[in-house]
């Protein structure tokens, strides 16, 4: 792929404008799908998205529309930024205008509630046997919308199954603020986002009770563990773990302010409920959603997760904060490199 290419994002939210805003401003030509009509006929009049990304001007190749079919008919490249409780129903209406050879990237960080599928196993599954060669790759690491679209320095890491595709996809989305590696370890790359997204919560609820840095160093590095059971058993290479759609998103979203995750994790800590949380909030924090899909692929997977279980509890048992610390820190004693897959 060279420059001028005509690549679309589907999904005009924070991270969705700040990606468009990235390739925009590097002379390709980019069109931004927003599923409102009224938010995206406000990004054509305004030319910023002041609702979730203000502040930041669209350059003259960054165009906005509510079609879908038109948006990505016969495009060479197609970022999906959409929820994951959204992301199937969205990509079952573009798939049949996607072009023969076309690469489609997640920058999704989910796991599907019903299916218990990542975003790309999803994709995989909407085609079946139409795959006309469409390639797919997934986009993660640390890296908040904001911060992208002030063009400060960030690294990303993108992995598709051949390493040429991921390396194509790298060649689109580097320029000298966001350092793009490339890969082939699908799985961990797409793992690492959304379970990171899990611990963030646990680190927000630690900070919201006034538990200090030292715990919430500890949660990061356990919860650092049992997103690398979980991901080997899964097939992911450990060492993608300690990479940048690992050990990086899951510093980031654990201790940075503009974490979504971390802000629901600290409000619960401090005692309000998630409902009043959630209904306060513009913008998806998908651990929330992700922490239920993760404690049931774990337990399907039969894989030990103590802080998920203990967020799930939370979240979806009504147990006390206190309550889910005092039973984390009660468990037996372990050796701490026990490794079991």
């Amino acid at each position: 792929m060279t420059a001028s290419n005509k690549i679309t994002v589907v999904g005009a939210g924070s991270w969705g404008t700040a990606l468009a805003l990235l390739l925009s401003q590097k002379g390709e030509e980019v069109t931004l799908w927003g599923h409102r009509a009224d938010h995206v006929s406000q990004l054509a009049a305004e030319r910023q998205n002041r609702h979730y990304l203000p502040g930041y001007p669209f350059p003259e190749n960054l165009n906005m529309t509510g079609d879908l079919g038109a948006a990505v008919h016969d495009g060479p490249l197609v970022v999906m930024v959409v929820p994951s409780h959204g992301f199937r129903a969205v990509f079952r209406q573009l798939k049949d205008e996607l072009a023969d050879g076309a690469i489609v990237v997640s920058a999704t960080k989910g796991i599907e509630n019903s299916s218990l599928m990542t975003m790309l196993q999803v994709m995989v599954e909407e085609l079946g046997d139409n795959r006309r060669n469409i390639q797919l790759a997934v986009l993660s690491g640390p890296s908040f919308a904001k911060e992208v679209a002030a063009r400060k320095p960030t690294a990303v890491t993108v992995a598709a199954r051949e390493l040429d595709v991921a390396q194509r996809v790298q060649q689109v989305f580097f320029t000298e603020r966001f350092r793009v590696y490339a890969g082939t370890d699908v799985v961990g790359v797409e793992l690492g986002g959304p379970l990171k997204n899990v611990v963030a919560i646990a680190a927000g609820i630690s900070d919201g009770l006034g538990f200090g840095t030292n715990a919430r160093a500890a949660l990061i590095t356990r919860g650092l563990a049992e997103i690398t059971r979980l991901a080997v058993k899964m097939g992911a290479n450990p060492l993608t773990m300690s990479g940048l759609a690992g050990l990086g998103d899951l510093v980031l979203t654990c201790t940075g302010d503009l974490s979504r995750n971390r802000t629901v994790g600290l409000q619960l800590g401090r005692g309000r409920s998630l409902k009043t949380i959630l209904a306060e909030m513009d913008m998806v924090a998908e651990g929330v959603k992700t922490t239920r899909s993760a404690y049931d692929l774990a337990r399907k997977m039969d894989v030990e997760m103590p802080i998920l279980e203990q967020i799930y509890a939370v979240l979806y048992e009504d147990k006390t904060c206190s309550d889910a610390v005092q039973d984390l820190l009660s468990r037996d004693q372990k050796e701490e490199l026990f490794f079991a897959v």
